[in-house]
């Protein structure tokens, strides 16, 4: 039997990433299932941006090493060609999956532990998917501008951010709050035990970013292989192997599902450690117990 996760307790940091990965383990295919239905629309999207992006850049570098016209560039050698349409896509398909999978995931959570630890319908996730998207696109927006100005000064602001940054969307569906409230509440909670928020985020986007380049670096390793066996041929890098490659990051993003149950775990216990909300509920159940109905009924 599958054990019940009880969300509002105070974890350290080896609980939060040990609980981490028993949530994704017990809730695998329905979690799974979620995330494609409400987030595959925008990793098609992207996957086909990148696709074109890369064959752009491909018959750019290729034509490098010819004497023919740069068909791409429009003039041979335009360093400017590269950003065109397709790279402006990107960057917005890049935008919606993260917002749409940090609103799935959280929406699956906040629903699995309303329900009893009872995995949501894809239907239910839906309610709260349409209910809170501009609201999370608005706030992902306004927070990712914070975080490139934080970078500006030696990145020093934003890994201090960051770990309070993540915790602002949980508050938003779990408490069905504005993203003012959110925010202000984060560094309320953040600030009570920093350093293992910090920590578990930090660890586990350190995991993600290794499984993913595990997966991903084959296809750079092929790919710089062919440049190498076909320099000077014309042709140094391969399109097929660029586009697969393009394709295949998007598929990897399934992986960036983990920080986001990191960072409701930690939310969940900063505000047991708080508010102690849960144990406050657990007081309030004492002497309010039922029988068990299931026993037998007594015969005289």
């Amino acid at each position: 039997m599958a054990s019940r996760i009880e969300f509002l307790k105070i974890r350290d940091f080896g609980e939060i990433i040990t609980d981490t990965f028993g949530f994704i383990r017990e809730n695998f295919k329905p979690l799974i299932k979620c995330f494609f239905i409400f987030c595959g629309f925008f990793l098609v999207a992207a996957a086909l941006f990148t696709a074109l992006q890369q064959v752009k850049t491909v018959n750019a570098v290729n034509g490098l090493k010819t004497d023919a016209p740069n068909l791409v560039f429009g003039q041979r050698n335009n360093p400017f060609a590269l950003f065109g349409i397709e790279y402006l896509m990107i960057i917005v398909c890049y935008l919606l999956t993260y917002v749409a999978t940090h609103l799935t995931v959280i929406s699956y959570i906040c629903l699995y532990k309303e329900k009893g630890n009872v995995p949501p319908e894809p239907i239910e996730v839906w309610g709260y998917f349409k209910h809170f998207f501009f609201k999370f696109l608005g706030s992902g927006i306004l927070m990712f501008l914070m975080l490139c100005v934080a970078m500006l000064f030696c990145f020093v602001p934003f890994f201090y951010l960051y770990p309070i940054f993540s915790i602002v969307f949980p508050i938003m569906i779990i408490e069905n709050t504005s993203f003012g409230y959110a925010f202000n509440k984060s560094f309320k909670l953040a600030h009570k035990n920093y350093w293992t928020t910090f920590g578990a985020v930090f660890i586990m986007w350190v995991i993600v970013y290794v499984a993913a380049m595990v997966i991903l670096l084959p296809i750079g390793a092929l790919n710089v292989g062919s440049m190498f066996m076909h320099f000077g041929k014309g042709t140094p890098m391969s399109l097929t192997l660029a586009v697969v490659g393009g394709v295949l990051e998007q598929i990897v993003r399934v992986v960036y599902i983990l920080p986001i149950i990191t960072a409701c775990l930690c939310y969940f216990s900063l505000s047991e450690e708080v508010e102690g909300t849960g144990l406050m509920g657990r007081i309030n159940q004492l002497g309010n117990t039922t029988p068990e109905n299931n026993l037998p009924e007594e015969e005289y």
